[in-house]
């Protein structure tokens, strides 16, 4: 089961004393540790959570905040680095001014792998250049339910499609050669887009759950996949083996069940199949506050979770009873000291890849080149590679250029509901939160003075009363979310979007829909008011973009990457 090990991490494995080796199992939230105790308790890992993010949020305030850090670590007893994790999931999308890219479903609708490669590379380069080498991401669930509320974060439905995106994705991050420039991270392992609805069990004896997870969401993410080994194997699987061929560092594991046993406590997952079947020899890191779910005896959780596999648990915030649990543990011969070694010796490892054993700190990029014009250049690119014409049954698209074109809807000029959740703050939000160019940008550069822009939203569409045009083209979209609070029985657009596309279809002679979403959705007496529909997902911080494709600069050549429910015949599928 143990990977071989090194003449380096072997040395340090047997200078290290039992607080060391827990410390280093250990990753600790940014806002619940100082750079001092990451020195004095030889802590392992940092991490940034969604919105984990310095004041102001700036590349140069997370770059000094990353290396004080770092700086730290390297001052303790035997000087190992930390490692420093976050969400970078599209673009380095905690930062502000960031180049923020698609979504992976918009990714997966392109299908195409050197994109993905090189967008990978690029989040690559802003990531390291705020002192961060790990980017929990690729997702690479196989999603099963567009209700899902992370099926956004996913490439698609087809499992080889998964597969080829999710292997250029990894060879992006961690960049060419034998070391790794940026650690990725497959995840959730394993079936976490198999779960049933309904079956997401609240942990009533973590403080916290009520308040996270007791409101609106949470009926499918972290569920139970109620599936055969059969499907687990054919449809779950084969993106988790592509990623371990592609040579990964780390895997994260699931929130989520296998038929009624938690995957945090799944031996027979976590090392029999991921370790010892599929060769795994990089890191398991466990979810945010994950093992907290598995029992409601924290001694008993911490056992059966590191038992099970993890290597690395993220705590996030009570670091201090996690450490003093593995020790309890170890001592009292509930949890054995070569499992711990194991867990230890894996994070060397990937530590070891990474350069970061070596002695000297990395040199990194500078934090300039974050939100750079060529990184910005191919998010336009790829946000209209990744849309999809869903309908053109008029030949509306490609928009002409001698006629007047009327552009409305709340989606049309809004960066934060082009870049959807997990942007800036973990949920993401609308409105102008973080530099980028949008819809409405893009087509003013094509159409110039030809451009009408109504600013009419979905809420107040006065400002159409007066506006007629030959063509018109209307915005909507679905409000961003992360995780489980997007989790929505019925996925369809709001009332006052459908009406929003109802009175201007009255004042054009032709209309076209831009859907901005995480996913398909129901769209309703759209499909016969527009005369063409694009899904544009969320294209991130680069919507002009959508743009190229509507006017033809570029031709439209996605194809869906899972089905759209109450889509017409449009051939559009792939």
């Amino acid at each position: 089961m143990s990977p071989p090990m090194s003449a380096r991490v072997e040395q340090l494995l047997t200078a290290m004393t039992l607080d060391e080796k827990i410390g280093q199992i250990t990753q600790v939230d940014r806002s619940a540790i100082s750079p001092e105790q990451v020195a004095q308790f030889a802590i392992g890992s940092v991490l940034s959570g969604g919105g984990g993010n310095p004041e102001p949020n700036t590349p140069h305030t997370w770059r000094a905040m990353v290396d004080d850090f770092v700086a730290a670590s390297r001052g303790s007893r035997l000087g190992i680095p930390i490692l420093y994790g976050t969400d970078a999931v599209h673009g380095h999308n905690n930062v502000v001014g960031a180049t923020i890219f698609p979504h992976n479903l918009a990714l997966g609708a392109a299908g195409d792998a050197d994109l993905v490669a090189r967008i990978a590379r690029a989040t690559a380069i802003e990531t390291a250049a705020t002192g961060a080498r790990w980017a929990f991401a690729p997702m690479v669930a196989v999603p099963q339910d567009h209700r899902w509320g992370r099926t956004f974060e996913c490439f698609g439905q087809d499992p080889r499609r998964v597969a080829r995106l999710s292997a250029a994705s990894i060879a992006g991050l961690q960049g060419p050669g034998s070391g790794i420039d940026v650690l990725a991270c497959a995840k959730h392992f394993i079936a976490d887009g198999a779960t049933t609805w309904g079956t997401t069990g609240g942990a009533q004896w973590v403080p916290w759950w009520e308040r996270a997870y007791g409101g609106e969401g949470w009926q499918i993410d972290q569920g139970d996949a109620r599936i055969d080994e059969t499907t687990l194997r054919s449809v779950h699987l084969p993106p988790y083996r592509a990623a371990v061929d592609a040579g990964v560092g780390s895997i994260m594991a699931s929130y989520s069940s296998l038929n009624g046993h938690k995957v945090h406590a799944h031996r027979g997952l976590l090392t029999d199949l991921l370790k010892r079947e599929l060769g795994f020899a990089g890191l398991v890191v466990s979810d945010y506050h994950a093992i907290d779910q598995v029992s409601p005896d924290y001694h008993e959780a911490v056992v059966r979770c590191l038992d099970a596999g993890i290597d690395l648990v993220m705590v996030p915030f009570d670091h201090h009873r996690f450490r003093t649990t593995v020790r309890a543990a170890i001592e009292a011969g509930d949890l054995d000291i070569d499992r711990l070694d194991d867990a230890v010796a894996r994070i060397l490892g990937v530590k070891q890849a990474m350069g970061l054993l070596d002695g000297e700190p990395e040199v990194l990029p500078d934090p300039e080149v974050v939100g750079c014009a060529e990184h910005r250049a191919l998010a336009r690119r790829a946000a209209g590679a990744g849309a999809v014409l869903l309908s053109n049954r008029s030949g509306v698209l490609p928009l002409r250029s001698d006629v007047p074109v009327l552009l409305t809807g709340e989606g049309a000029d809004d960066v934060g509901l082009a870049c959807g959740g997990w942007t800036i703050e973990w949920g993401g939000s609308a409105g102008p939160v973080t530099p980028g160019s949008t819809l409405a940008d893009g087509l003013a550069e094509h159409l110039g003075s030809r451009l009408v822009a109504t600013g009419a939203t979905a809420v107040d569409s006065s400002g159409l009363d007066a506006q007629h045009a030959p063509i018109g083209v209307v915005v909507v979209h679905e409000p961003p979310y992360a995780e489980g609070m997007g989790d929505h029985e019925v996925v369809a657009l709001e009332p006052a979007q459908v009406a929003l596309v109802r009175t201007v279809a009255e004042h054009v002679g032709q209309l076209v829909v831009v859907v901005l979403s995480g996913r398909p959705m129901q769209l309703g007496e759209v499909w016969q008011l527009a005369d063409a529909v694009v899904a544009a997902w969320w294209p991130g911080s680069e919507a002009a973009g959508i743009a190229d494709v509507l006017v033809g600069a570029r031709p439209f050549t996605a194809t869906l990457p899972l089905a759209w429910p109450d889509a017409p015949s449009t051939g559009a599928t792939g």
